[in-house]
């Protein structure tokens, strides 16, 4: 087990109940602390800050099948379950096998409604999280400290910093719902209980998440120099650097050169590449150097249906059974990958690049040769697999449980800001294009064991080349529909993928699906919120 893990899930309960009303969202978690018990003492506050983490782990307060939020179920309303859902699997990345799993079908073939249980899951959890945060900073104001008698100065200095965080967490949950929905209900601290949020449009959106992190970013612990699985100023570096690397998106303005100094600042915070490109992706990648966040996972102390626990599970193959190459019991063909993206790693400068991890069957039996195109999604024998994740540790040794990963989320690595950072230039950002070669060709001599057989020159280096390597290096990781949509390559038919559309060849969808639909749910609970146009 993890030593990192400091999720409280009896705290994930109390928070929770102290603060759903504020957002429509109802708990069925009634045996926990009362708000008052919990914050009469600084430690009480610092597992306060635990259980507002552990709302991008956990589902609920008894285990792995429970969900806290009413009418909303924990296999659909896991964070990072609903990220890699919405961000990947509508895409050319991966199938989903098991269709019958509700919401799964819709999303993999762009047919989905503002009754898909995923987008409703991504919603209300993603609106939980501000709803946590602002119930931490309602309880930890100067009033509220000095009453409850908290005068100690380091003390005070740690929940100041406990509130810079969670400021941070409530800034990147308002991101995902700009990116995601477009639009959102806000609600800050100041606001009363029970109260029904003004919608926020993109811009606004934008304006608030940018202003909440550029205030707080001073008063952060510095990049690497918190405890792991906390936010840094590498964290709200980054959430800076994604907006404005899509500012031309949300808000149709330029700001490609913020992009490069937010980029330029996170690789000076002390990042470095792991010589291993898989082993950001095992049981103890908590000890990554190049992650910048990662989201915690442990098969005992926090068991949930999170993206790691599918994506280890589901690799593994139907006829291959190979779960105890990765200390998995596996889900027998769950995920399989688009003919698109296998077709990214073409070519013999991909041969001996550790990130093509594709399996196209098994080897010495010409009976089990997978085809590269699905014509049936159910058939899971059809279409290649991946072994990109691991419930081992780079040494080998198997995680806690055999079900639920000990593997981390690695939300963002230093490898995308690379990426990033070349790509920005290249749309016009102050960058130089020299450097930005030069950290694709890191990337690209990491994947190839230090050999230069992959590196590129100066001329390869365009737009085109970087949303494919984009791909190679980042998939599966919840970034590919949101980097398709920066290129035009989502919606419209300039690019279609294997079931894109609902066809098995894939064909054009209408540019409205650039974003979700609102839930209906959640437009009942809100009557100042409006649907996305085409929904």
């Amino acid at each position: 087990m993890k030593k990192y893990i400091f999720i409280s899930i009896l705290v994930f309960g109390t928070v929770l109940q102290s603060c759903t009303n504020d957002l429509n969202v109802v708990s069925k978690d009634d045996d926990v602390l009362s708000s008052e018990a919990l914050y009469t003492s600084p430690k009480g506050y610092e597992k306060a800050l635990a259980g507002v983490y552990g709302n991008l782990t956990l589902t609920g307060v008894i285990g792995p099948n429970n969900s806290s939020l009413e009418g909303v179920d924990a296999g659909t309303s896991q964070f990072t379950r609903c990220l890699l859902y919405l961000q990947d699997l509508t895409t050319d990345e991966l199938v989903w096998s098991y269709e019958a799993d509700e919401g799964t079908a819709e999303l993999q073939r762009n047919i989905w409604t503002a009754s898909n249980p995923i987008i409703l899951g991504m919603y209300s959890r993603t609106m939980a999280s501000v709803a946590y945060a602002n119930e931490f900073l309602r309880q930890s104001t100067p009033e509220k400290l000095q009453s409850r008698g908290i005068t100690d100065a380091s003390k005070l200095a740690d929940i100041a910093l406990y509130r810079n965080e969670v400021r941070v967490l409530r800034a990147y949950a308002y991101y995902n719902m700009m990116d995601l929905f477009g639009k959102a209900p806000m609600y800050t601290e100041n606001d009363p209980i029970n109260f029904a949020g003004p919608e926020f449009n993109r811009k606004q959106l934008f304006d608030f998440v940018e202003s909440e992190l550029v205030t707080v970013l001073p008063s952060l612990k510095a990049a690497r120099a918190n405890i792991y699985g906390r936010i840094d100023q590498g964290m709200a570096n980054m959430i800076l650097a994604k907006i404005y690397l899509n500012a031309q998106v949300y808000i149709q303005a330029d700001r490609y050169n913020d992009c490069v100094t937010k980029c330029n600042e996170i690789i000076a915070g002390g990042y470095s590449l792991k010589p291993n490109y898989l082993d950001n992706f095992k049981a103890d990648n908590n000890t990554s150097e190049e992650i910048i966040f990662g989201i915690q996972s442990d098969g005992v102390v926090s068991q949930n249906w999170g993206a790691t626990t599918v994506l280890t599970n589901g690799q593994i193959g139907a006829w291959e059974n190979n779960g105890a190459d990765f200390g998995i019991g596996g889900w027998s063909g769950a995920l399989r990958i688009r003919k698109q993206f296998a077709q990214k790693f073409d070519g013999g400068k991909f041969n001996q690049d550790t990130r093509k991890t594709i399996g196209t069957g098994i080897q010495g039996d010409p009976s089990k040769q997978r085809t590269i195109d699905i014509a049936d999604i159910g058939v899971k024998t059809q279409g290649y697999i991946l072994s990109k994740y691991s419930n081992k540790t780079a040494t080998g040794v198997k995680g806690s449980s055999s079900t639920y990963a000990d593997t981390d989320f690695p939300l963002f690595r230093l490898a995308d800001v690379y990426l990033m950072y070349a790509e920005a230039t290249l749309r016009g950002g102050n960058g130089d294009v020299a450097q930005a070669l030069t950290y694709v060709n890191d990337l690209r001599e990491r994947a190839n064991k230090t050999s230069t057989v992959g590196n590129i020159t100066a001329s390869n280096l365009t737009l085109d080349f970087i949303i494919d390597e984009r791909a190679r290096e980042l998939h599966w990781e919840a970034h590919r529909r949101q980097d398709l949509i920066r290129f035009g390559k989502f919606t419209g038919g300039s690019y279609n993928w294997a079931w894109k559309g609902n066809a098995s060849t894939g064909v054009s969808i209408p540019s409205h699906m650039n974003v979700f639909p609102v839930p209906v749910g959640s437009l009942g609970a809100n009557h100042n919120l409006t649907q996305n146009t085409g929904y």
